[in-house]
Order: C-alpha cells, then sequence, then structure tokens
C-alpha cells in the first residue's frame, strides 16, 4: 500500500503541473513566435536601431515583433475598407447597367436611403387626411408641429403633413394642415409605411376600437 504522504506529494505534483501547463506553452509559443518574426524582420529595422542598443536582441526583437503585427493588421484593415468599397461600387454599376433592375434597384435604394436608420425619426405619427379633395382619405406622415413664417403668414395654426404617394414613397407631397384636419392614427410609422408601398396590399391589424369612425365623421364635418 502507498504511503499516505508520498500519494499526496505525487497528486499535488500533478495539479502543480497540470496548472503551470498552459501557462508555460503560452510563454513558449510567445518567445517562439518573437524569435521567428522578430528575428527574420530585425535586419530590415537594424539600420533604426542605435548601434549601442543593438546589444539587447530580445528588446529589439518584441519591438520589431510588435511593428509588424500592427503594419499587417493595418495593411487587413485598409484593404478591407477598399477593396470592399471598390466590389460594392462594381456590383453597383453593374446592377445598375441592367435595363428593369436598375430600375427597381434604384427605387429600394432611394426607399432605404430615405426611410432608413437615420432618417427613421423623421416621421413622428402616421395620419388619416382628406386629400387630394375632400370625402377622399389617404395616408400620410406628421413631420412637424413647428410654428414657423408659413404658419404666422397663414394667421393659423398648421402642422407639416408629407403625403407620399404609391408604391414609390421617395415622392409625395408635403401639406400645412390644421389639426382639426388631422386624424392621428394608432399604428407604427413602419406599419404605415409598408401599407404606403405594397399600395393598401399589406394593412396592419386594428390596435384598439377607439372612436375613429366618430373622429372621421367629426373631421369631415369641420371641412365641410
Amino acid at each position: 500500500m502507498a504511503n499516505p504522504r508520498l500519494k499526496s506529494l505525487r497528486n499535488a505534483f500533478l495539479t502543480g503541473v497540470l496548472l503551470l501547463a498552459p501557462l508555460v506553452v503560452t510563454v513558449w509559443a510567445v518567445f517562439k513566435i518573437i524569435a521567428i518574426v522578430g528575428g527574420s524582420f530585425r535586419p530590415l529595422f537594424e539600420v533604426l536601431i542605435p548601434s549601442r542598443l543593438q546589444d539587447i536582441p530580445l528588446v529589439w526583437e518584441v519591438a520589431v515583433t510588435i511593428v509588424v503585427f500592427s503594419l499587417i493588421t493595418l495593411f487587413g484593415f485598409v484593404s478591407h475598407y477598399f477593396f470592399g468599397k471598390y466590389l460594392l461600387d462594381l456590383g453597383e454599376r453593374v446592377i445598375l447597367g441592367i435595363p428593369g433592375l436598375s430600375t427597381v434597384y434604384g427605387s429600394v435604394k432611394q426607399v432605404v436611403a430615405t426611410f432608413g436608420s437615420q432618417n427613421r425619426n423623421v416621421f413622428s405619427r402616421v395620419v388619416l387626411v382628406q386629400y387630394p379633395r375632400i370625402g377622399v382619405w389617404t395616408i400620410g406622415f406628421l413631420t412637424s408641429k413647428t410654428q414657423a413664417e408659413a404658419q404666422a403668414r397663414a394667421g393659423l395654426e398648421l402642422w407639416t403633413v408629407f403625403v407620399p404617394t404609391s408604391p414609390n414613397p421617395t415622392s409625395g407631397f408635403m401639406l400645412f394642415l390644421p389639426p382639426a384636419e388631422i386624424v392621428e392614427l394608432e399604428m407604427s410609422v413602419g406599419d404605415g409605411m409598408k401599407m404606403v408601398i405594397s399600395g393598401g396590399a399589406v394593412v396592419p391589424p386594428r390596435a384598439h376600437p377607439p372612436a375613429t369612425a366618430a373622429a372621421l365623421e367629426s373631421s369631415s364635418a369641420r371641412t365641410k
């Protein structure tokens, strides 16, 4: 039967080996990389190293290794950015050269640019207004309630509403309307845009059954 003390020492030794092995391998690998990379590229940088400091090879090999890795990373970043942009521009030129497809691509690009994340907050609410004549209702987007020169000249409180065309919402009409002629809806701006782009084929579910019909009748009566 093995001595309990010897068994305990053996277990402690094995535990220490298992704990130190990853550290030893890591340090060995780092020094190996420094020796290979730094040793290989050091002659290229020796002209920059003062002669009185060239007797410390390890320090300069470490410095050269850091410089080499930094240059490789910089080259990869620059290449990825410029080559990626070049390929994107090349693909866009090819698509724009195809009849029919160029029109679809241009329209989609305009929609994304106009209603993307940067301009998402331009439209605050989805509204319902009577346009182009009384009794004809259309979807619009409330863009501003600011009272500026146009409102002052008209002598009325006017809100700014953008009425997009369908199915291409990048064009449309800017209207100044009194608040009494604007019915604010519960649907989100995204749902409203889907409805416009689909030409009314995509209809969002009704949020709440508030007095929407009464509000429409009241608004219609006020504008007659």
